[in-house]
């Protein structure tokens, strides 16, 4: 076995991820492995980031779909520099920026919502800025 490379128990054990997670991750294309003549997979060492930049998305709540496109962006000829994951941890600046001001809306606002129960009102920037609901007919559309 090269030394280079991880079974995935030992890249289980490594990232904090369940062997179960990881083949998950190998079938929606955000990691990869090879196949040993035993058909077992083997992980080269600089999955354990790629492993540590999922976990970190998905706890911000960046959607599956969006992480493999921030991957697909990744060299493929070479080993991904700090540089290279830095600049694809910046691209979620804005997406983050954006979540944090509807946090602190939402957090700001709650309880002026709790209760209201229609979110038709034209006074509800949260939910229905500018009372786009009140096309869908009254009442509690979005519940």
């Amino acid at each position: 076995m090269d030394t280079h490379e991880l079974t995935p128990g030992e890249l289980a054990a490594r990232s904090g991820v369940a062997i179960s997670a990881l083949h998950f991750y190998e079938r929606q294309g955000l990691i990869i492995s090879r196949r040993t003549t035993g058909n077992q997979r083997r992980y080269t060492r600089d999955m354990l980031r790629r492993v540590a930049f999922i976990r970190m998305s998905q706890r911000l709540g960046i959607p599956l779909a969006r992480i493999r496109e921030a991957l697909a962006t990744l060299p493929t000829d070479r080993v991904p520099t700090s540089k290279d994951w830095a600049r694809l941890s910046a691209g979620w600046r804005r997406d983050l920026d954006d979540r944090i001001l509807h946090l602190q809306r939402l957090r700001d606002n709650l309880a002026d919502c709790i209760g209201c129960g229609c979110l038709s009102l034209k006074t509800c920037a949260l939910t229905n800025p500018n009372d786009v609901l009140a096309e869908q007919g009254p009442g509690p559309v979005r519940l």
